[in-house]
């Protein structure tokens, strides 16, 4: 079920990018349409950079104080995510790539994405899949002892 939305997600992407630039292309001239994708890819770019290397040295920084960094892999995966999206080009992957780098956006992102994760996590242990590398049946636990020779 999941594969089938990500495939249709693929497919749509590029038709909708393609539909957006083309509108903005007529409104603005197709000159100032790529000089506006290029910007956009050079602001975010430095903001992934630079974002980055906070995300980073907030992580080296709860490490050394002996605390766990969920927040920081947290924001560190949107920071990256958003990279990504800001390389693909297009006005609204360049919109959900900037989303989740801004820092005053993306503790919004951050917290709607714990929810997800945590509500996933609970519906994985719940369902008694967790601990499982595959689809198979649970593995049976046999309660042993080990005797030395």
């Amino acid at each position: 079920m999941r594969a089938r939305w990500l495939l249709i997600a693929c497919l749509l992407l590029p038709v909708l990018e393609i539909a957006v630039i083309v509108q903005v292309g007529q409104w603005i001239g197709a000159s100032w349409t790529v000089a506006l994708l290029l910007g956009m890819s050079l602001l975010g770019a430095w903001i992934v950079k630079r974002e980055g290397r906070r995300a980073w040295l907030d992580m080296q920084r709860s490490v050394d104080n002996g605390q766990e960094p969920g927040r920081e892999l947290v924001d560190s995966a949107l920071i990256m995510l958003g990279g990504v999206l800001l390389l693909i080009p297009g006005f609204v992957t360049d919109v959900l790539g900037l989303l989740l780098v801004l820092p005053f956006t993306r503790p919004f992102i951050r917290r709607g994405a714990q929810i997800w994760l945590a509500k996933r996590a609970t519906t994985y242990v719940v369902s008694g899949r967790a601990g499982r590398l595959d689809d198979g049946p649970p593995r049976t636990v046999v309660q042993g002892e080990v005797v030395d020779d």
